[in-house]
C-alpha cells in the first residue's frame, strides 16, 4: 500500500523578529510567533506524519501543502522525524499578498521529479488606482516519475470564501485553467494526473464537479472525497459548518492500472489531532483561534488517498 496526502497546515512561518514597538505589524501577522512556538508547529506538523505512518504502516510518497510561508519552514520540517532528510522539496515562491505558497514534499528513494513549475495567476482590480492588478497563490505543477510511471500532480490553494464571496469569479477562472491543461494531459498525453488541493468549494460545488468531466461530458476525473462528504466527513469547520474543502482528486487510469491503483480515500482525523474543548468536539486542533494562541496542529485536518500495489 501507499499514500498520497494532502494538507493545509495553517500559517507555517519562520519566527517572527522581535518589534521595535509592541503593536508594529508582525511579517507573519501571528501574534506573538516566536521561536518555541515555531518550534513547536514543526513538531506538531511532523507528528501528524509520524501518525499517519503508525496508523498506515507507510508514509505518503507524496504531500501536497498549503500555507507554508517561504522554503526554509519546508527544509527544517524534513529534517525532523519521520522524514529524516529523506525527503525532496518542490517549492516556489508565490506573489500572493500574505506570503504563503504551496509545496510538495516526496520521498527521495520511491519519486523521481523530471519538471516543475507554477501557475501564476493575475486579475485585474476594478476602482482602485493603485495597483491595476491583483496576485492569488499560485498552483505547483510537477511531472514526476512513480514505480515506472507518469503522474502530473497539480497542488492548488484557491482564494477563500469571504466578503459574500468575492473571491467566486478568481476561483472559476482557476479552475477552468487547470482543466485545460488537465484535459490535454489526459486525453493528448495519456498520463495519469493528481489534482489535490484546498479548494474553498466542496466535492459538490459547481467547479469541482465540472472539472471531472471533459468537453463531450465524457468523465476523466474521478473524485472519491465526493462520497465522503455525503457522509459528513470534514476536513474543516466555519462556525457551525462542517466543510470538505481539502481534496484529492485522481484520473480514471489510477483506478484500474497495472502498477498500482486507487483503494480509498480518507480525512485524517485522529484523536491527537483533534480538538480537546468538548464545544468543539471532532474539529481540528487549531495553532491559533484568532488572534489567540492554542498550540495545537492546523485548523485542517489532513487527507489522504491509498494505492494498492499490483
Amino acid at each position: 500500500m501507499e499514500l498520497f496526502s494532502f494538507y493545509n497546515v495553517e500559517n507555517l512561518f519562520l519566527p517572527d523578529p522581535k518589534p521595535v514597538h509592541k503593536l508594529d505589524p508582525t511579517k507573519s501577522g501571528l501574534r506573538n510567533w516566536d521561536e518555541k512556538r515555531y518550534k513547536n508547529k514543526l513538531f506538531k506538523i511532523s507528528h501528524v506524519f509520524q501518525l499517519m505512518k503508525e496508523e498506515n504502516g507507510v508514509l505518503p510518497f507524496m504531500i501536497g501543502l498549503s500555507e507554508v510561508s517561504g522554503r526554509k519552514v519546508l527544509e527544517d520540517l524534513v529534517q525532523m522525524d519521520p522524514f529524516n532528510s529523506e525527503y525532496g522539496i518542490v517549492h516556489y515562491n508565490s506573489m500572493d499578498e500574505r506570503k504563503v505558497d504551496v509545496a510538495m514534499l516526496y520521498d527521495k528513494n520511491k519519486v523521481e521529479v523530471i519538471d516543475s513549475e507554477t501557475i501564476t495567476f493575475f486579475f485585474e482590480i476594478i476602482n482602485k488606482n493603485t495597483e491595476n492588478y491583483d496576485t492569488t497563490r499560485d498552483v505547483l505543477y510537477s511531472r514526476v516519475k512513480y514505480k515506472g510511471e507518469i503522474i502530473n500532480v497539480f497542488i492548488a490553494h484557491l482564494p477563500s470564501k469571504r466578503e459574500k464571496d468575492v473571491n467566486k469569479p478568481k476561483r472559476d477562472f482557476i479552475m477552468s485553467e487547470i482543466r485545460g491543461r488537465i484535459l490535454n494531459i489526459v486525453n493528448e498525453e495519456k498520463e495519469h494526473v493528481i489534482l489535490c488541493g484546498d479548494f474553498n468549494e466542496n466535492p459538490d460545488d459547481e467547479n469541482l464537479v465540472k472539472i471531472l468531466y471533459d468537453n463531450a461530458q465524457e468523465k476523466v476525473l474521478e473524485n472519491p472525497f465526493q462520497e465522503l462528504f455525503s457522509t459528513r466527513n470534514y476536513s474543516t469547520f466555519h462556525y457551525k459548518s462542517g466543510l470538505l474543502f481539502d481534496q484529492i482528486i485522481l484520473s480514471k487510469s489510477l483506478f484500474d492500472n497495472d502498477g498500482f491503483s486507487f483503494q480509498d480515500a480518507e480525512v485524517f482525523n485522529a484523536e491527537k489531532i483533534s480538538s480537546r474543548d468538548r464545544n468543539f468536539e471532532g474539529r481540528p486542533f487549531r495553532t491559533y483561534a484568532g488572534t489567540r494562541y492554542l498550540g495545537g496542529y492546523s485548523d485542517h485536518f489532513p487527507v489522504f488517498v491509498k494505492f494498492k500495489s499490483l
